[in-house]
């Protein structure tokens, strides 16, 4: 089982990215590079019949919809600072107070390769946080503790039941996840299990019953 070792504690930013953004940023440099190399082959192909600015805008259509996906997902991060949520996307950023959240919720999206989030909802905003994804054959990755506990902590300072209750669940899932436990005593593989059982594709959001027994 693998598991993001986040970073320092202190007042430095918590990261929250299921897979750390310096561990793919390698692969997305390599992507990109390779694109660029294929938009320039098909640039000068396309030049031996036909003129360089078409010769241009072939090897651009080919070459920087790629480019632009792997520079792009290289932004894409998010992070916690005390009970707020930082998410910065391809070209904007948004922040979630945790504390003042009017929604908050687990969602399983069951599959071959199933994942576990967490949904919180302030106001008109909407932000999903990876907590685990886990495979058939029991393998997976999970949220690194320090990134689980600042959570917990922020969806226990709520006012909301629901907050507290979740935050509860990542509690005993930092536990879990500190001694070595199996996967049947980890409380997020446990709700995947649950939602297959389901036998539903969709994604599951569930009940405040589902999410005590959690614990």
């Amino acid at each position: 089982m693998e598991s993001n070792s986040g970073q320092p504690e202190g007042d430095s930013p918590i990261g929250l990215d299921l897979v750390a953004p310096e561990v793919y940023a390698p692969m997305l440099r390599r992507l990109a590079l390779a694109a660029t190399g294929i938009g320039v082959g098909a640039a000068l192909l396309a030049a031996t019949v036909a003129s360089w600015p078409v010769a241009l805008a072939i090897g651009l259509v080919v070459g920087a919809p790629t480019v632009g996906y792997a520079l792009a997902s290289r932004r894409r991060r998010m992070w916690l600072t005390g009970t707020t949520i930082h998410a910065q996307r391809i070209l904007s950023a948004r922040q979630i107070e945790v504390a003042a959240a009017n929604g908050v919720e687990l969602l399983v999206f069951p599959g071959r390769l199933s994942r576990i989030v967490l949904r919180v909802t302030t106001g008109p905003d909407t932000q999903i946080i990876p907590l685990a994804m886990y495979t058939d054959a029991g393998s997976g990755r999970e949220l690194h503790l320090l990134g689980l506990r600042k959570l917990a902590d922020a969806l226990a300072a709520s006012q909301l039941a629901a907050a507290v209750a979740v935050s509860a669940v990542l509690v005993q899932q930092l536990r879990a996840e500190a001694r070595d436990a199996g996967l049947g005593e980890r409380p997020l593989y446990r709700a995947v299990q649950l939602a297959r059982g389901k036998d539903l594709v969709s994604p599951i959001v569930l009940s405040d019953r589902e999410v005590a027994e959690l614990t």
